[in-house]
């Protein structure tokens, strides 16, 4: 991590990129330094009065209040007793996919007292996933941390702000064009050209109307042909692999035994 501090803390674990801290802070200076991350501070202690001199005023942080500092910019203030905190750095990285896939062109503020029961529970699982003995997937720790960013964007979103997603006629368009070029080697750029949208905004809003990501999508679809195809026809199965789009008949085999629990040949024989 690259925050510096000069009060003692724990570090929980890491994955990804993404690091907690436990804080355990004395009285006195609480600085967070200047860094290419994204700091999201949970205060843990029942009421901590603190000076900001930036205002000139004093404070006092309570349970779950959240200081967030952006990447680039300084953070702290003054503590007039001990505090305990957790301490949640996310590497920019993440942030620019999120900024790109929900909310264009909004940065994310310095925020103090922040008081949001979303972004707590999500820090409070994080906490007792690292405490487990940090069992979950890099996927899993990604999926919070960007929820926690995406959380965080949304607050200074408009009254009016509508979230964007595809049309009927744009979906169709995409699920017509999966259909008719089952056997190709499909990408997002092709997709989110049929649909005439951004690869960003195609992989959010397909997956907002579908219930699953585009790739799966695909694959299901994919398996589901196969599944007909060695039923109705007489191909062979790597015919059939090469006419859905699958690499080989190994593909196909694993493919459709995670989809269906079954193998192609197990299905050739139940006709």
């Amino acid at each position: 991590m690259n925050s510096t501090f000069d009060q003692p803390s724990t570090l929980l674990g890491t994955l990804g990129g993404v690091t907690l801290l436990a804080l355990e802070a004395p009285a006195g200076p609480f600085i967070v330094e200047s860094t290419d991350r994204l700091s999201i501070i949970l205060h843990r202690s029942a009421s901590t009065r603190t000076y900001c001199k930036e205002i000139g005023r004093h404070f006092v942080r309570r349970v779950n209040d959240i200081d967030v500092v952006p990447a680039g910019e300084v953070g702290g203030y003054e503590a007039e007793s001990d505090f305990n905190a957790l301490m949640v750095s996310i590497p920019s990285r993440m942030i620019e996919d999120v900024r790109e896939d929900i909310v264009e062109k909004q940065t994310l503020k310095a925020r103090h007292l922040l008081r949001d029961h979303r972004i707590v529970q999500l820090v409070s699982i994080l906490e007792m996933d690292h405490r487990s003995g940090f069992p979950s997937e890099r996927l899993f720790i990604d999926g919070i941390a960007m929820a926690m960013t995406s959380r965080l964007l949304s607050l200074d979103r408009p009254p009016n702000y509508k979230a964007g997603r595809l049309s009927d006629k744009q979906l169709k368009r995409v699920l017509d064009y999966i259909e008719e070029h089952m056997d190709a080697q499909l990408s997002l750029d092709t997709l989110s050209k049929v649909a005439a949208v951004s690869s960003s905004h195609l992989r959010t809003w397909f997956k907002a109307a579908t219930g699953s990501s585009v790739h799966r999508f695909v694959l299901r679809r994919r398996t589901e042909r196969a599944h007909e195809m060695l039923l109705e026809t007489a191909l062979s199965i790597s015919e059939v692999a090469e006419m859905t789009g699958f690499a080989n008949q190994s593909h196909l085999t694993q493919w459709m035994r995670r989809e269906t629990g079954s193998t192609p040949r197990v299905i050739r024989k139940s006709r």
